[in-house]
């Protein structure tokens, strides 16, 4: 009988923690671990209630539990959050990052950190591949670099998944967010000089789980794993502004869409204007390609409406 390997989920809370959960949970014997309690159904008390800036804690739960595998996706995502306050952001993405690092190490276990396209300053004219440097332009992405290197520093057994644009039903993203002021408002203006991947959270869970089972269920036998850096997320690229439209037609809505300038916008933290990954890696190693972001929003517009019937 194969071995059931304990996954640790780290942010199972969060968007794409609740969706791993519910993704892995049968295949996996799965832990939460989260600033909050447990508020999925059937966590129960597999939910550990631990801040990851808590060095000590989170050694001492990490060497108690001794999972096989740590899925670290806590996270502060609120980029602009992250430029007004560069102190909170690294505590959180760097030095949360390198406790449970740190642990990992201590414990033995892997870990598959989950980073962000905008470690690159979006400058290349086609997608970024993983063997191309990285160049952040925000804090944001700063400290989520700083987390890529302690994991690549401390632990030997890592994986590194960085995705792009993620949005789900478990988290604020910019899916709900559009369809939200176009109940209120006629016209929304969105910029147009940055482009990228939505990737969809319950696609993204399945990724890794295809993943997972290549790296340990069925590579056992060899004891061989391709550890390293990885680019994961749905097929295609869009700008913002026509990922806008393209929501409000699938939805339904007559709100119009008017195209802007990042520099109009003036926001807190600057953006790469084109993130696309380049994810022919993952493609191979798992021999899986994710389906277009189109394809995966139409499902999450039609579940979202068969949620509130």
């Amino acid at each position: 009988m194969p071995k059931r390997y304990k996954v640790l989920i780290t942010g199972s809370n969060g968007m794409l923690g609740t969706d791993l959960w519910q993704e892995l949970n049968g295949d996996y014997e799965i832990l939460g671990l989260d600033i909050s309690g447990s508020r999925v159904k059937g966590q129960g008390s597999r939910v550990n209630v631990v801040d990851i800036t808590d060095k000590d804690k989170i050694r001492s739960l990490i060497y108690k539990i001794k999972p096989d595998i740590v899925l670290h996706t806590a996270a502060w995502t609120d980029v602009d959050g992250c430029e007004l306050n560069r102190e909170k952001a690294y505590e959180i993405n760097y030095g949360g990052t390198e406790n449970i690092a740190r642990a990992c190490k201590d414990a033995d276990a892997d870990l598959i950190y989950i980073s962000t396209d905008f470690v690159f300053d979006g400058k290349k004219k086609s997608p970024y591949k993983e063997t191309d440097l990285p160049n952040p332009l925000n804090v944001y992405a700063q400290t989520k670099l700083k987390g890529e290197e302690a994991v690549k520093n401390l632990v030997k057994k890592y994986f590194i998944l960085r995705t792009s644009w993620l949005y789900g039903s478990n988290g604020k993203n910019f899916v709900d967010t559009i369809l939200q002021i176009a109940e209120k408002k006629k016209v929304l203006k969105v910029v147009d000089d940055q482009i990228g991947s939505p990737t969809y959270a319950k696609d993204l869970a399945k990724a890794i789980h295809l993943l997972l089972d290549k790296a340990f269920v069925r590579s056992a036998e060899r004891g061989v794993r391709s550890y390293g850096v990885y680019h994961v997320t749905n097929d295609g690229s869009v700008s913002w502004y026509e990922y806008a439209k393209e929501i409000l037609k699938l939805s339904g809505s007559k709100t119009k869409v008017i195209p802007i300038s990042s520099e109009e916008l003036n926001r807190p933290a600057k953006r790469p204007a084109m993130s696309v990954l380049d994810n022919s890696k993952f493609k191979k190693f798992c021999d899986y390609r994710m389906r277009s972001w189109k394809d995966a929003l139409r499902e999450y517009l039609i579940e979202g409406k068969q949620s509130l019937n």
